[in-house]
């Protein structure tokens, strides 16, 4: 018989104190979903109104050389920026064994007993660079995430190779260094677009910070009641994303386009052997508000359980953040003020998920 879960206490001791995670509660024999996870209306999707993202991803072996195929390429990455701030990219450069190999382990990880996993839990954890959790911030949350997780943070290979999970840090690994290029190539394009030379030093500075993530969601008695992931954007430079083929990604339009209007919910549907790649916070406010940090949530699903693997790239800790100068001058005013990312941090991960609300942080009021 499957235990009751009536009560929100009941649910917070089993899934986040024991380190059950939802697929404990699934295991249970849950039949429906309980009430500490029901979203309210305005915050679960609709999955039959969602407009179908139809772009095609773009090739990125294109970048590599000069002329007009280059120039084309470079183009709709800076448009996505502006845009959607969400594009995907095949021809990447990541081995595509390696992808399938990535989500199989994702996989197996999330069918361990939840006593190896729970040792990764963030009161009990051997190491500061392994956190394993459900939802993002239950302690704050009005209603709980349909996820759980495991958060890894890159200092360099040999402390991966010590701290991280013996089970996924060989898989992850690889994913990280064959990702780094692509990453690089894209902030050339992108900061290129302000007249930043490819070699300039900043580029490093900006992805001077990894961490990795995989990501369970697992099949849901009631999806149309909860979310995978609520409303939010990547406090980071820029994301990585590796989505497995049932989907449930969605992004909200910043702005009219041929396939949407401005408010609307645009589905990311998987593309195989594809990227997902996604704008920051961080990028949204060097661009000085030209590159849009996408606002994007994830659905359940009641036939799968779902991964994905992001690898979030931003600068270290003590660097400080200003809109470039060269967009200020144009643009005739900054709409962000300098921090230290180490206080946008501190913001972003001791708030619930509630949009872009995280940009408040550095916006400068000028009204």
């Amino acid at each position: 018989m499957a235990p009751s879960f009536e009560d929100g206490n009941s649910v917070f001791e089993f899934v986040v104190r024991r380190g059950n995670g939802v697929k404990g509660l699934v295991d249970s024999g849950l039949s429906k979903v309980p009430e500490a996870y029901v979203q309210p209306p305005k915050e679960r999707i609709d999955k039959e109104n969602a407009v179908k993202h139809g772009l095609p991803p773009i090739d990125l072996s294109k970048l590599d050389g000069f002329g007009p195929d280059h120039d084309e390429v470079a183009d709709q990455i800076v448009k996505a920026a502006e845009t959607l701030g969400f594009f995907q990219v095949v021809n990447h450069g990541v081995p595509l064994h390696l992808l399938e190999s990535l989500k199989d382990t994702a996989h197996y990880f999330f069918s361990l007993p939840p006593q190896r996993k729970a040792v990764y839990r963030s009161d009990v954890s051997p190491s500061p660079l392994v956190k394993y959790g459900s939802s993002f911030m239950p302690e704050k949350e009005k209603a709980l995430e349909w996820k759980d997780y495991i958060l890894m943070q890159y200092t360099n290979d040999d402390e991966a190779l010590q701290h991280w999970p013996q089970e996924i840090k060989g898989v992850l690994l690889e994913y990280l260094r064959s990702s780094i290029g692509m990453v690089k190539k894209l902030l050339q394009v992108l900061l290129g677009n302000f007249r930043i030379k490819p070699d300039d030093p900043m580029i490093d500075v900006l992805i001077g910070k990894k961490m990795l993530s995989m990501n369970f969601y697992p099949a849901c008695p009631n999806p149309d009641l909860t979310v995978g992931v609520g409303r939010h954007s990547d406090m980071g430079t820029l994301t990585v994303l590796l989505q497995d083929g049932i989907g449930g990604l969605y992004v909200k339009m910043e702005q009219d386009m041929d396939y949407g209007k401005k408010g609307d919910w645009i589905e990311i549907p998987p593309t195989p052997n594809a990227l997902v790649i996604n704008v920051g916070d961080m990028l949204q406010i060097l661009s000085n508000g030209k590159y849009k940090s996408a606002e994007h949530r994830v659905r359940t699903t009641s036939t799968s359980s779902r991964v994905s693997i992001p690898i979030f790239t931003m600068p270290k800790e003590t660097t400080k953040i200003v809109p470039l100068s060269q967009v200020v001058k144009k643009d005739g005013t900054a709409l962000y003020r300098e921090f230290v990312l180490i206080d946008y941090m501190k913001n972003f991960f001791g708030n619930a998920h509630e949009g872009k609300k995280s940009l408040d942080f550095a916006k400068i009021n000028l009204t």
